[in-house]
């Protein structure tokens, strides 16, 4: 990966200016490209949503098919774009001229995007069409509660559907993709055939897969308790399908990662899935006004105000310590211990980054001393 590395640099610092105004060119056409079909993915995701919310319950129920299907119809779609989309971002990336490093990490960056994007498309899709009140007597309870007489449960479910159509796009990808082109590969020998070759592992590609597949978790255990139960079961039976697909099936990535850098970028997308994990969960809890014909919220305004009802019901000590830790006296303190503590922690990472530089300085010192000394004694022979 560093011999790359260097490769692209000297290739870089030799471009001339015609070549520098084509690539940035070429650059920011894909670019637009990689907006539009961001725009497309978005714009079907809210109108599939939109159009299974307003036709899931006028289905009749004798019809079983077309009932499951307006059902599935946002969770299919959002499936399909997180399949077509990183595979639009892998072929235009080829043609942007990056490192190698930087080209894996700005395809994660798309995907990650993409994926986390559409979950959040979803839950905007369906929060409008909640708080959508089609009539003036819904106004006072702040939500159409006609349409969603238990909205929680509503967004559960299509946590739900997320995470059981995961599972079976990635069950039905090994078993009937890569599977066949395993035999198809190994049994002919038609050129077209052995140009494509095995399917790659790419090992950030699955990490996504699983950062994906946790933001779901994450954003669905507030509305169904019980889907990090079904999201262990899902992901202990992923593992081995996966192992037995790696061995089987598969081979192993063209271009190689560096894994000190990959591991701390993956721990970055897994962050930034956490965090849009809360907040949409943050305005759930604390905005959007509870159903009012179901739930253990019903008798409260919004979901957050079981918690101060709930310590009103403390022990006075116990009161005063949960109030002293929510006051500005213990927030301010703790923020700035939270600031030197970062702020160690980035001294010590750019102290090792130094000494990091220094030891790749002194072996390639080493290196050329190695070189002199074997054109010396080559000489002396």
């Amino acid at each position: 990966t560093d011999l790359e590395e260097e490769r692209m640099k000297q290739k870089i610092a030799d471009r001339t200016m015609k070549e520098k105004l084509h690539i940035y060119s070429l650059r920011i056409l894909i670019n637009i490209i990689v907006i539009a079909v961001l725009t497309v993915c978005f714009y079907c995701i809210y109108k599939a949503t939109v159009f299974s919310q307003e036709n899931s319950n006028s289905v009749s129920n004798m019809n079983f098919r077309t009932n499951l299907l307006v059902q599935y119809l946002p969770s299919m779609v959002i499936t399909l774009a997180n399949f077509i989309a990183p595979q639009i971002f892998s072929f235009l990336i080829r043609f942007e001229d990056y490192s190698p490093a930087f080209e894996i990490r700005l395809t994660l960056m798309r995907c990650v995007f993409v994926r986390l994007a559409n979950i959040g498309v979803l839950l905007i899709s369906l929060w409008s069409q909640i708080s959508d009140c089609a009539t003036d007597e819904c106004k006072a309870c702040g939500y159409n509660y006609k349409l969603y007489p238990c909205w929680e449960s509503e967004v559960g479910q299509e946590m739900y559907k997320l995470m059981i159509f995961d599972f079976i796009i990635i069950f039905a990808v090994t078993l009937f993709l890569d599977f066949p082109r395993k035999l198809v590969v190994t049994h002919c020998t038609c050129k077209p055939v052995q140009w494509c070759g095995l399917q790659e592992f790419r090992i950030s590609e699955n990490v996504l897969e699983i950062v994906y597949g946790q933001t779901i978790c994450w954003i669905g255990t507030f509305f169904s308790p019980l889907l990090p139960a079904i999201a262990t079961i899902k992901y202990f039976i992923i593992f081995y399908i996966k192992k037995i697909s790696l061995i089987h099936t598969c081979k192993p990535a063209a271009r190689p990662i560096r894994a000190s850098s990959s591991n701390f970028f993956f721990l970055v997308v897994l962050l930034i899935g956490l965090v849009l994990a809360f907040i949409p969960l943050g305005i759930s809890i604390a905005h959007i006004p509870s159903s009012k014909a179901c739930g253990p919220f019903r008798n409260f305004n919004t979901s957050w105000s079981v918690v101060p009802h709930t310590i009103l019901g403390f022990p006075v000590g116990l009161q005063q310590v949960l109030n002293g830790i929510a006051s500005e006296a213990f927030a301010v303190p703790f923020f700035m211990v939270i600031c030197l503590v970062m702020f160690y922690f980035i001294a010590l990472a750019r102290a090792h980054k130094r000494v990091v530089e220094q030891l790749r300085e002194q072996l390639a010192m080493e290196g050329r001393d190695k070189m002199f000394l074997i054109r010396k004694i080559t000489e002396a022979q």
